[in-house]
């Protein structure tokens, strides 16, 4: 390409609340965490896109799903960690690797630094680029993922991590899932107002059936309880719900987000 083309970013709806992500200017594209292939395949045809290559965030089947398919047709590589679960990774990532897709034969102007971010699966990473972030199952709007492997220690490290970026960075997520974490926060922290006005923000998208995502980290610093365990509204929030444990529960930082995500598990 003699020049440099605008890059876009577009969801593919898949799935029941899945959302993979295109990566693409006018000629070129990539997609994140295809768990299906038909619509990937018809969003490129609608398009007159040339699939280059494939991003994938960790093995779940919902994020791998359809890259076989997609291979068999495009012939394209695959990113990501390399796991024995996961036979589709054909170029192995990890943290602190970079991955230009500028480069020839994919030519599209971006370029990402891998973040390792376990605590949802061992081989989970993402894909940051100057203002946005591909986290798949890590961070939600409004939530993280379950504790599927490693410990909630490694999972409140990488939702950490992901706060850490600028604040304007936009978080490209897999799922949408901001409505029903929101029920949680507002359980969790009744008297924050910015969860109330997300909420509302969240409904009104929804109705006219637009994604919620991306959301930038400033709005989850804000709303997310996962990234608000040392707020004491949340922490007497916990203690409430079981009073008789009160001088059991541990009140760290750590020990609220594990309990937060023990009781969103039963939400």
């Amino acid at each position: 390409m003699s020049a440099r083309s605008k890059i876009h970013i577009t969801a593919i709806p898949a799935l029941n609340d899945n959302y993979i992500w295109a990566i693409h200017d006018e000629t070129h594209a990539a997609v994140v965490d295809p768990g299906e292939a038909e619509p990937v395949m018809a969003f490129l045809k609608a398009r007159s896109l040339q699939l280059k290559v494939i991003l994938c965030t960790h093995r779940h089947q919902d994020h791998v799903g359809g890259i076989a398919q997609l291979r068999e047709v495009y012939n394209v590589p695959v990113y990501g960690r390399r796991h024995p679960k996961n036979p589709h990774i054909t170029d192995d990532l990890k943290e602190g690797d970079h991955l230009d897709l500028a480069r020839p034969n994919i030519y599209l102007d971006i370029a990402f630094d891998i973040i390792d971010v376990p605590g949802h699966l061992e081989d989970h990473i993402a894909f940051f680029a100057p203002g946005l972030v591909f986290c798949g199952d890590i961070l939600f709007g409004a939530g993280c993922g379950r504790n599927f492997e490693g410990t909630p220690a490694q999972l409140h490290h990488s939702l950490q991590r992901l706060a850490s970026l600028p604040d304007t960075t936009l978080v490209y997520c897999a799922h949408e899932y901001t409505a029903a974490n929101l029920r949680f926060a507002e359980t969790c922290e009744p008297g924050n107002s910015a969860i109330q006005q997300r909420i509302s923000d969240t409904r009104q998208l929804r109705a006219t059936d637009q994604p919620s995502v991306p959301f930038t980290i400033a709005l989850e610093k804000t709303t997310n309880p996962f990234l608000r365990c040392t707020r004491p509204e949340i922490i007497h929030t916990l203690k409430q719900r079981a009073p008789q444990d009160t001088n059991e529960l541990d009140i760290s930082e750590l020990g609220v987000f594990t309990a937060l995500r023990q009781w969103k598990n039963h939400f």
